[in-house]
């Protein structure tokens, strides 16, 4: 019996590709982790297909969750003629989403501890890393009940704040893994630490930097400066929104 064919790099990236134009991301993760046990670190278009299907994933379990979370508050604040057994079952509902987006967040997070942080190189990639494991950590303080609530935000919290300080040292102000990361901090304490406070006071200064050496940016590519623009305009968009709620005196919004 002839011993078993050992999957090649490029063959693993092809089933990937195949799985992220089929939108089977599952698969596609299912690849990524064959292709980094057997081949170790990943290059950066293979970090970015992982990254891509687990937050088509999560966005998709998120979303959810918002919509049957929307429905039992409105149920349980008004008189909506459903019985207990109804809202019980849409109770149920809700639990089954939170467990399955649960699930995802915790196998990236596990993937990064385990794996890719191990024999992460300085830089861009570790910037990258960490910037995704606290994503994940703030997802899971999105939903979590009381008593994890606050351990997966410090979690959270210590992962992006890693990855900033990693980012001011190694990257320029306008590296759209800077800028990304800047953005989701940002996020983390509008919507995780409700605080538009601070998530203004860190939005604005990446914003204020970046634009300042657009001018003098020469190294970058099309594309990256692309990416870079796209982020500022969600940065401004987010600054105009948290700037007024902080003006009206309003709480923050409830989680987006």
């Amino acid at each position: 019996m002839s011993p078993a064919r050992i999957i090649s790099r490029e063959e693993y990236l092809l089933l990937a590709k195949v799985a992220e134009e089929a939108e089977r991301y599952e698969d596609l993760i299912t690849q990524i982790k064959g292709l980094t046990q057997t081949y170790g670190a990943l290059t950066i278009e293979e970090r970015n297909l992982l990254s891509v299907a687990y937050k088509n994933m999560t966005n998709a379990l998120r979303s959810s969750w918002r919509v049957v979370d929307s429905l039992e508050r409105l149920e349980q604040s008004h008189s909506t003629g459903r019985t207990q057994r109804q809202m019980a079952l849409t109770r149920q509902q809700r639990n089954k989403i939170e467990r399955e987006l649960t699930d995802v967040c915790k196998d990236a997070i596990r993937l990064l501890d385990d794996r890719l942080l191990l024999n992460v190189t300085a830089g861009e990639e570790t910037v990258f890393y960490y910037k995704m494991k606290g994503d994940y950590y703030r997802y899971l303080a999105e939903f979590a009940h009381q008593q994890e609530r606050g351990r997966f935000s410090d979690l959270s919290l210590a992962a992006y704040k890693f990855a900033y300080k990693h980012a001011l040292a190694s990257l320029e102000p306008t590296h759209p893994t800077r800028l990304g990361l800047a953005l989701n901090f940002a996020v983390y304490y509008h919507d995780v630490r409700k605080s538009p406070e601070r998530a203004c006071h860190l939005g604005k200064h990446a914003f204020d930097e970046a634009v300042a050496c657009l001018d003098h940016d020469d190294d970058s590519s099309l594309q990256a400066m692309r990416d870079s623009m796209m982020i500022l305009q969600l940065l401004r968009d987010d600054l105009v929104i948290w700037s007024g709620e902080m003006q009206r005196g309003i709480e923050c919004p409830p989680n987006k």
